[in-house]
């Protein structure tokens, strides 16, 4: 049985890191998981009460919905911005948290990773972000992390697949979410 693992990258730029690092994690994936990247969250509205009603629930976070609540695992990608997650991360999260007690994320596998420009890779952000998908009802693997610091000079000129270290570490990510995402199916 393959697991699968959607992807959720912050940045909504065409040739971010974080994308990159997510495209390398699609290509990275070991035998039996599948890793998925969601595309769309820029055309999913803020999360709005009067939104969220049957019937009338945006398609874009209907796709969202479906999308999470086909995945075994989930695994984020976060960058910084102003010292926390991106609004966009932030949204996702709010629309697959409800209903509430309900969610998407209700007792799946989560890891949070990312690469930004600052000395310590992000790691401000990734911590909001795993306290945002914790308390949205997430299993969050908190030893799984990959902060990777200068992304835009370390990535300059060389995609993360392509620097030996960081497809390294990317691959022992996927593999241990993987690993926790089969238990949790097993419980």
């Amino acid at each position: 049985m393959s697991v699968r693992i959607l992807a959720l990258v912050g940045s909504l730029r065409a040739g971010s890191h974080n994308r990159q690092l997510a495209e390398a994690a699609v290509k990275l994936a070991p035998e039996g998981a599948d890793v998925v990247l969601f595309e769309g969250l820029a055309d999913i509205p803020f999360y709005n009460e009067d939104l969220d009603v049957e019937g009338s629930v945006p398609a874009s976070a209907t796709k969202l919905r479906e999308a999470a609540q086909a995945a075994d695992a989930f695994l984020f990608f976060s960058p910084e911005y102003n010292g926390t997650m991106p609004a966009v991360l932030k949204n996702a999260i709010d629309w697959l948290s409800r209903p509430f007690g309900a969610g998407a994320f209700a007792g799946k596998p989560v890891a949070v990773v990312g690469t930004a420009y600052g000395q310590y890779g992000g790691v401000w952000a990734q911590d909001d972000t795993r306290k945002a998908v914790g308390i949205a009802g997430g299993k969050v693997i908190e030893d799984i992390k990959l902060s990777i610091p200068g992304s835009v000079v370390r990535f300059a000129e060389t995609h993360p697949a392509d620097d030996a270290e960081v497809a390294a570490q990317l691959s022992e990510v996927v593999a241990r979410l993987h690993g926790h995402a089969d238990e949790t199916a097993a419980a």
